[in-house]
């Protein structure tokens, strides 16, 4: 750290970090409770659901996908062995490569994401896209 670099936030800065902080955290709760209630899922499956639509097939190799959503590995190990019980996606073998997985969206992922989408889309949309003009939407952007 250079010695002109301050060590602690002013207290304008502390003021706006922390309100930035406090207002991601209300803002993921109510997105989490909300999927919650209308889609009966977590926010942990439909990150993996929202992943897994974007990829060709609806499949993407174990590591790819833990790359995608940003999760450690064994997180994602837990995470996908849920939704299997679920029936919302399953593994399968990489017939090029004995060791690689792939995690598959099953046509009951599917449905579940593509109902839950357009009301998640919706409750976006309403708690921070309308609330914003489009230039604090560039800037957050």
């Amino acid at each position: 750290m250079s010695a002109q670099t301050p060590l602690w936030l002013g207290p304008a800065e502390q003021h706006t970090w922390r309100s930035f902080i406090r207002v991601h955290q209300k803002l993921s709760a109510a997105l989490v409770r909300d999927l919650q209630a209308h889609s009966k899922l977590s926010g942990a499956d439909f990150e993996i659901l929202v992943a897994l639509t974007d990829a060709p097939d609806g499949r993407q190799r174990f590591q790819e996908l833990a790359k995608a959503v940003d999760w450690e590995q064994s997180r994602l190990s837990h995470q996908i062995t849920r939704m299997i019980k679920r029936g919302l996606v399953a593994r399968e073998e990489c017939a090029e490569d004995g060791r690689g997985v792939f995690v598959v969206l099953t046509p009951a992922g599917r449905k579940v994401i593509t109902a839950a989408a357009p009301h998640h889309v919706a409750t976006v949309r309403r708690l921070v896209i309308d609330a914003l003009s489009p230039d604090e939407l560039a800037t957050l952007g």
